[in-house]
């Protein structure tokens, strides 16, 4: 009995020797295996900042629905708020950034046009908007929602650790018990499964987590030395396992979508590590080939990083640049109105470009914005100091020609021909060098002032009888003038711009005719030549049009290359017409009266706008035959 128990405890002492030499080697091969994992899958803080950063940027870039209006912004909002699912925090992001896009661009155009109407800065206040209280109160639903999600995901992940600390108390327990491990191993594996079907846990107590439950696993299956054939199956379970997630791995490499990649790598890393430990002589091949795998998508990933901040810089230096552009145009002397309206449009232009630049990268987007901003409030802030400038003058303006009017009214009466008609008229020319009044009271004033001129010259002429017979042949000759036209409209032929220049010259040097005709020669007078010439100007337009449609077959055989320069000649001519057009106009303004003598410049001034804006048309129908063409 002696020897038996001596030879017994020799036994038990030399089996306890060789587990503890097992689980030491176990636990370094755990070790191991755990640091090799961990060095491949834990991003740094950084990394993980890029990667949200690249996630949003991927959104960004993907196709989204366009929106509108924030109208439609504020419907999609509500629909997450109120709807079951979760809430997807891109999204939600990206409905946020179109929101405030819109929202700041229309209190801009708001803020804009409140300058360039001549308003106070200083005064300006921002208007309250329905919509932004709407979209703020559903953005605190869906807060609250993915605050409420978080804490019970949080929650969560309490209970799994929980769960996970118990399952490794089992495991320590089993390890104890060499005796009991063959018997316990069904029990084993099926705390492997549910092991693996808990979830997440604190991310700052996973890898602890990992390591001791792998020391225990690797623990459990040195005690099953007297089952080999049990521990080889697993192993051979386990490679195939692993192989598979080689295989996917190495798939990734051809995923368009490098986030994503990057993602399912993460959980291939997540599924590698739960799989338990392989043949020995095999753990170092299979993990080499998941790394390489692993290797190929984490250095698309950087890249992916790297190009998204090279386009990051590109876009700062593009914003840099259009910020010196305002900033040059609000150190230009504006010397007026005209340059003002030039510079104003220049700007807008601007700052349409600077929206279709993406972001900067996010430490300098705030500032290179806020230069922008400051350099365009600085210009508008100078042109409506110019125009409150303007106010004054118009009001100094005004009280002149007053001045002048109670000077007329005191002449319109008087007899005195001569002297009285040189004073009127150096009232006139005096009238002339008075700067513009606002149209409307110009108009009234300069009615009040010509009526005032227009009664003594009036009654002057009344004494004229000498020259009624002259001004009744001048009419007759003027009336023939006019019949001839007529005639020659009817009658068209090829040489009718001559025959019209030569009439409007016989015109021209008739001499005056009676008071009383002259309005109604004039207007009829005027009627039958704007028929002709608009008659001249739609024909030379079809020949001119038919001509250049003729042409464009053999610019469009040198090339598409061809066709687009003479598109842009043709859009450069069009808006240079279009200037021309807007001065006139502006002039137009200035010009406005209702005298007979003021009304018929303005008449003539209206004849040269209409004959630009047809020019203009038939530039538009020449762009409209190349656009076909294209499209051919």
């Amino acid at each position: 009995m002696d020897s038996q128990e001596n030879a017994l405890e020799m036994g038990k002492q030399e089996e306890t020797k060789v587990e503890e030499t097992v689980a030491q080697q176990n636990e370094a091969t755990a070790a191991t295996e755990t640091s090799q994992v961990e060095e491949t899958t834990n991003p740094t803080a950084d990394e993980m900042a890029e990667g949200e950063v690249a996630a949003e940027e991927k959104a960004a870039e993907e196709e989204r629905k366009v929106y509108q209006s924030k109208k439609e912004v504020l419907e999609r909002v509500k629909e997450i708020a109120h709807a079951e699912e979760a809430p997807q925090k891109d999204e939600v992001e990206y409905l946020k950034t179109v929101f405030y896009k819109m929202h700041i661009a229309e209190r801009e155009e708001q803020q804009r046009a409140y300058l360039e109407a001549g308003g106070d800065p200083n005064t300006y206040q921002v208007l309250p908007d329905e919509d932004e209280e709407s979209f703020k109160a559903e953005m605190g639903i869906i807060k609250e929602r993915r605050q409420q999600l978080f804490r019970e995901q949080e929650a969560e992940k309490e209970e799994n650790l929980k769960k996970k600390l118990n399952i490794i108390e089992k495991l320590k327990g089993m390890v104890t018990s060499p005796e009991e491990a063959s018997k316990t191993y069904q029990e084993f594996k099926a705390l492997q499964q549910e092991w693996r079907d808990i979830k997440n846990v604190p991310i700052e107590r996973a890898n602890e987590l990992w390591r001791n439950y792998q020391l225990y696993v690797e623990q459990f299956y040195d005690l099953l030395k007297l089952n080999s054939e049990a521990r080889e199956l697993d192993f051979k379970k386990n490679l195939e396992a692993k192989t598979r997630l080689c295989e996917a791995a190495e798939k990734l490499a051809e995923e368009q979508d490098v986030i994503s990649a990057f993602h399912q790598l993460q959980k291939l890393h997540q599924e590698y590590r739960e799989i338990g430990p392989v043949a020995k002589e095999l753990r170092e091949e299979i993990w080499q080939r998941f790394k390489a795998a692993s290797t190929v998508i984490n250095k698309r990933h950087q890249q992916h990083f790297e190009s998204l901040r090279a386009r990051e810089e590109e876009n700062l230096e593009k914003k840099t640049a259009l910020c010196e552009k305002v900033e040059a145009i609000c150190a230009e002397e504006n010397k007026n109105s005209n340059d003002w309206e030039r510079h104003t449009k220049e700007i807008i232009d601007i700052q349409a470009e600077w929206k279709t630049i993406g972001f900067a990268p996010q430490k300098m987007n705030v500032k290179i914005f806020e230069r922008f901003r400051a350099a365009c409030d600085a210009f508008f802030a100078k042109k409506a100091e110019h125009f409150r400038t303007m106010k004054d003058t118009f009001k100094e303006n005004a009280d002149k020609k007053r001045a002048l009017i109670e000077k007329a009214k005191a002449l319109q009466d008087s007899t005195e021909w001569r002297s009285t008609s040189d004073k009127l008229i150096a009232l006139q020319k005096e009238w002339k060098t008075i700067g513009m009044v606002p149209k409307k009271l110009g108009d009234q004033l300069w009615e009040e002032f010509l009526g005032a001129c227009n009664k003594f010259f009036e009654a002057r002429n009344a004494q004229g009888a000498d020259q009624r017979n002259e001004e009744r042949q001048n009419l007759e000759k003027k009336q023939s003038v006019i019949e001839r036209l007529k005639k020659a409209a009817e009658e068209g032929g090829e040489d009718l711009q001559a025959t019209v220049q030569q009439l409007v010259e016989e015109y021209n040097n008739i001499g005056h005719v009676p008071f009383k005709e002259k309005d109604k020669l004039y207007k009829e007078y005027h009627a039958v030549l704007d028929k002709l010439y608009k008659e001249l100007n739609v024909n030379v337009a079809k020949r001119r049009l038919n001509k250049f449609k003729d042409n464009l077959k053999q610019v469009a055989e040198r090339g598409e290359q061809a066709l687009d320069s003479e598109r842009a000649r043709l859009m450069r001519q069009y808006e240079a017409i279009k200037q021309d057009v807007q001065t006139y106009e502006n002039n137009l303004g200035f010009l406005t009266a209702s005298s007979k003598k003021g009304n018929s410049l303005i008449e003539e001034m209206n004849r040269k706008i209409q004959k630009l804006k047809d020019d203009m048309q038939l530039v538009k129908e020449k762009i409209k035959a190349i656009d076909a063409e294209n499209k051919e």
